[in-house]
């Protein structure tokens, strides 16, 4: 499942390296070659497949994640048993930064769609952090994009009606991947756990937005959008 990843050869492009991701990591964008000399722990490449989780929510963790490819969903579980999905994650996204403050794990991490990730173990990342104002930089830019996104899920997704939920967090998924069309929908159970609406509420929706042509079937889990209707439905109070 897991393979380790020669940091030099990656820096240096080796040939069993040049379609490694981590030279473009997001929290590695800065570091500079002399840098990866620090580096002394591997750092493992994970393949996993939808449905897997990645670590536990209240797991006291060791290492932090780099997303190269896939979908992750943050999950917590409310008092009444139920679950929310709480922040999605996509390529370059950074997941565990709690664990540099030594908390345990704050959501499930589960794989939503076929993942590859980089574990970054946190004795790595200290070391960097005290020793290259780079590093540094860059968690804290993780840690404000964090914030921010929270404040979007919250205002975005988590006000107004069933229909204008539905329709932001459509153009939010068309948008972050740049066109106008989504490949892999999310299951009906998640988008009301991503809503906070009831799984019969986002079935409802999404067969009405096909109906009014706001969403066109392309094949099996792959739509496209009608953005600017679903602008309108998004933007209605």
């Amino acid at each position: 499942m897991a393979a380790g990843i020669n940091i030099q050869a990656a820096w240096a492009g080796a040939s069993g390296c040049r379609t490694c991701g981590i030279r473009q990591m997001a929290l590695f964008a800065d570091l500079q070659e002399s840098d990866f000399a620090l580096i002394h722990v591997p750092i493992d490449e994970l393949r996993l497949s939808a449905g897997a989780p990645v670590y536990h929510l209240g797991d006291q963790g060791t290492a932090l994640y780099t997303l190269r490819s896939g979908m992750i969903k943050l999950v917590q579980s409310l008092p009444d048993g139920s679950q929310r999905i709480v922040r999605l994650r996509r390529p370059g996204d950074t997941l565990g930064l709690e664990v540099l403050l030594t908390l345990p794990y704050e959501h499930d991490a589960v794989v939503v769609q076929d993942a590859v990730l980089c574990r970054l173990p946190l004795e790595v990342v200290t070391r960097l952090q005290r020793e290259t104002p780079r590093l540094h930089t860059q968690l804290m830019r993780r840690w404000h994009q964090a914030v921010r996104e929270a404040d979007e899920w919250l205002t975005g997704l988590s006000t107004g009606n069933a229909r204008g939920r539905v329709a932001r967090l459509l153009l939010h998924l068309a948008e972050t991947g740049g066109s106008n069309e989504i490949s892999d929908l999310f299951t009906r159970e998640d988008l009301g756990a991503i809503l906070g609406i009831t799984t019969e509420t986002a079935s409802r929706t999404i067969a009405e937005f096909r109906r009014a042509s706001l969403l066109e079937t392309l094949g099996r889990n792959h739509f496209r959008c009608n953005l600017d209707g679903l602008r309108q439905v998004a933007d209605q109070l």
